[in-house]
């Protein structure tokens, strides 16, 4: 298990720096947009789209990353009243559905949404339109990872409450 929290934990540290770098370029980006826009009256539709595009992926990242700590948000009334131990099998069901759900819905059905939008061109930016779809399924492996580690994290806290051990 420990090589799963290591793995874990060099997934943390890449969508942290790809988040802190999709911001650095996007503020770039706007900064220069505003620029173009307001000093030189010739708005740029490059940095424009672009930061668009960054957006939707820090957006998709993000959530991700927020996902994997369990920072999101959640509706703990019922689990609250719950004992440890079913607390705990509460949280391993509810990482098993988010795992269908991040493989179903973003790896699978993302892919086909990506799929069908990579022969369409963007016309600032000359790429493929399927390129911002791309953060779907992508992110959805990085989530699927996050639900397995999840479970098998909650799995450890069952057993050790199980076995009368505090943690």
């Amino acid at each position: 298990m420990e090589l799963f929290d290591k793995i874990k934990n060099v997934v943390d540290k890449t969508v942290e720096i790809l988040c802190v770098l999709m911001l650095a370029v996007m503020t770039v980006l706007v900064t220069y947009q505003v620029i173009t826009r307001y000093v030189f009256n010739n708005p740029s539709t490059f940095s424009e789209t672009l930061a668009q595009y960054l957006f939707v992926w820090l957006v998709m990242f993000g959530s991700a990353l927020v996902f994997g700590s369990k920072d999101h948000l959640e509706i703990s009334t019922i689990k609250e009243k719950l004992g440890p131990k079913s607390r705990a099998v509460v949280e391993i069901v509810i990482n098993i559905f988010l795992l269908v759900f991040s493989i179903v819905v973003c790896v699978f059905g993302g892919y086909l949404g990506m799929s069908r939008q990579m022969a369409t061109m963007d016309a600032a930016l000359g790429i493929p339109t399927g390129i911002i779809y791309s953060s779907i399924p992508i992110c959805g492996v990085i989530m699927a990872f996050y639900a397995v580690y999840n479970s098998f994290s909650d799995y450890r806290k069952y057993k050790k409450l199980k076995m009368g051990e505090n943690i």
